[in-house]
């Protein structure tokens, strides 16, 4: 018994010391988004957790400061994989927070997977790069490398790059998709985007931020209180995923820790160091 025990802890550790080593590598990225050239494919799952709802209005909040307007971006929602649970329906947030600049994949996915491939083989076309902020799982991702790489033979890893913050969405994508993006683009497991203090910001709270002065002087004063609406209206509702950070009134936009990631804006730590970087001048 005492053998086994120490086996497990063996394993336990030796578990927790890879996935240590894998954050480490990859704090950092020796790529930068061109501005110029790439995109920026955000996919939220919106199942079941409503944090996406907080990192779509800190997206938006990010796409009102000047050097970022021209951001060519698109967003996607539904990017689910196995887990279970309702959806949480973000359809009048990404209305309001990107007019008709996403695409719905809960409600069409083979629409949506249409026109985010066309939207992406433009950018391919002229030799741009496809990045994706993996706001939950990598199924849709998948699904999209796959039909690029039908339409471009030649289309090797360093045509998409594929960020994820979370080992829960690694966890419930679907296996063979999860192997496909890892094989056939380049994949980066970032540091958890929950947690301060680890290489990325941690943008989970359960104290109350200020995010008021912010969103009113940049004109998003709506989006934040659709997002906080909803969010308090889903959460942990019907089985859903209760999130205490915002059950107690604070924010949480943990998926938009791989946006800061691919646009290197290494001077946001948390979400309060955020909404004073939106407020300083460019």
């Amino acid at each position: 018994m005492k053998f086994k025990t120490f086996l497990y802890s063996l394993m336990l550790t030796t578990v927790f010391s890879a996935r240590a080593q894998d954050q480490k590598d990859i704090v950092s990225s020796t790529i930068d988004f061109n501005m110029s050239k790439d995109v920026l494919l955000v996919n939220y799952d919106c199942k079941t957790d409503v944090d996406d709802l907080h990192s779509i209005a800190a997206f938006a909040t990010l796409l009102s400061k000047p050097k970022y307007k021209a951001l060519n971006y698109h967003a996607v929602a539904g990017t689910y994989g196995m887990q279970n649970g309702l959806y949480v329906s973000p359809n009048e947030l990404l209305d309001l927070a990107f007019s008709e600049n996403w695409s719905d994949a809960h409600n069409a996915y083979d629409e949506a997977l249409q026109k985010v491939s066309m939207l992406c083989a433009e950018v391919l076309k002229q030799s741009g790069t496809v990045w994706i902020a993996e706001a939950g799982q990598s199924d849709f991702s998948a699904d999209l490398a796959k039909k690029l790489a039908q339409l471009f033979p030649e289309l090797d890893n360093n045509s998409i790059y594929i960020v994820q913050h979370s080992y829960w969405n690694e966890e419930v994508t679907t296996p063979e998709k999860l192997s496909y993006v890892k094989a056939n683009t380049t994949y980066y497991k970032i540091p958890d985007g929950n947690a301060k203090g680890n290489g990325t910001p941690g943008f989970r709270s359960p104290e109350p931020i200020n995010w008021k002065s912010v969103a009113k002087k940049q004109g998003l004063t709506p989006v934040w209180e659709l997002a906080i609406q909803l969010g308090h209206q889903y959460n942990g509702q019907e089985n859903r995923y209760l999130n205490t950070a915002i059950e107690k009134g604070g924010l949480d936009f943990s998926d938009f820790s791989e946006v800061c990631w691919i646009l290197g804006l290494d001077e946001v730590a948390d979400a309060d160091s955020f909404f004073k970087f939106i407020s300083d001048d460019d």
